[in-house]
């Protein structure tokens, strides 16, 4: 099957899953259902929870307990991107070609939004216990969503980044930065697979460092499609990194250094991955394909 047509086709089935575990719109709370739906269902790539069950199914995992952690990854990560466009944060009207949460239901509302998903992503993710007689590796699992997700992960790099808004960035602090904001739920992803899958410590290792270069990469060739990509085609303003006067691994290295740069991020991830004694051929090409992509 050609790559593009199989990456269709898991995504749609990653996207059945995530839908699956949203909350039905019902009851006198319905509006903050609705805005939740509405951050998650607005669209995206679904890379996060595909990373993740790929990355199971590399180490032979075969159950369902992945799935209630595949919705609960892309949950978090609607909730960082509610919070970020937020006109406190990066006052961005457009995500994914679509009106942001705060522009459809108010900012109010999304803070609401970002705030119920980050809580239910959890009530989610522990519905895994009961899908399998190995509950220790839930709660790991569990335990490395929260995490990457907080002060030593996600928000924590958000933190950093928040603060040296306007000023300028050393290299130390955005790489910090990247590998907090954008890389820790890559690596969650990707750790939470393997860990359900049972695979070993050294064989955990190499899957996090496989992330960390992904989503390093992954960062980078985002800032390159902010200089050089079509509004039309990633789904959401370019130059915006200009206009909130962020440092970028593109102002500070350059434009062809930061393409070398994810050349190398990525070949590396890639030889890391064909180390392991486990072929998936899939995961391979979606790592290619995700610190190339042009949107």
């Amino acid at each position: 099957m050609h790559f593009k047509t199989e990456l269709q086709q898991r995504t749609n089935e990653v996207q059945a899953i995530v839908e699956a575990y949203l909350p039905k719109e019902t009851g006198h709370q319905k509006t903050i259902f609705e805005s939740m739906n509405y951050s998650v269902m607005v669209g995206g790539k679904r890379l996060r929870p595909l990373l993740m069950q790929e990355t199971y199914r590399l180490f032979g995992g075969k159950g369902r307990e992945v799935e209630p952690f595949m919705a609960a990854m892309e949950m978090m990560h609607s909730a960082s991107l509610v919070h970020d466009d937020l006109p406190a944060m990066d006052n961005d009207e457009y995500r994914r070609g679509k009106h942001t949460t705060w522009v459809e239901y108010g900012e109010d509302m999304a803070i609401l939004a970002g705030d119920a998903l980050m809580v239910y992503c959890f009530e989610t993710a522990l519905k895994a216990g009961a899908m399998t007689e190995h509950t220790d590796r839930v709660l790991r699992a569990a335990s490395i969503l929260a995490e990457k997700s907080g002060i030593y992960g996600m928000i924590g790099g958000q933190t950093v980044d928040v603060e040296l808004t306007n000023k300028p960035i050393p290299r130390e602090k955005l790489d910090f930065i990247y590998r907090l904001k954008t890389g820790a739920l890559l690596e969650g992803s990707m750790l939470i697979g393997a860990v359900l899958a049972g695979a070993s410590k050294a064989e955990e290792e190499k899957v996090l460092s496989i992330a960390q270069d992904v989503g390093l990469a992954f960062q980078i060739q985002d800032d390159i499609l902010d200089v050089i990509g079509d509004q039309g085609v990633i789904g959401k303003p370019v130059h915006s990194d200009e206009k909130n006067n962020k440092t970028t691994y593109v102002t500070l290295e350059g434009l062809e250094q930061a393409k070398k740069e994810v050349g190398v991020l990525s070949e590396r991830a890639i030889e890391t991955l064909n180390s392991l004694p486990y072929e998936n051929g899939f995961l391979t090409e979606l790592i290619r394909m995700l610190v190339n992509r042009e949107k």
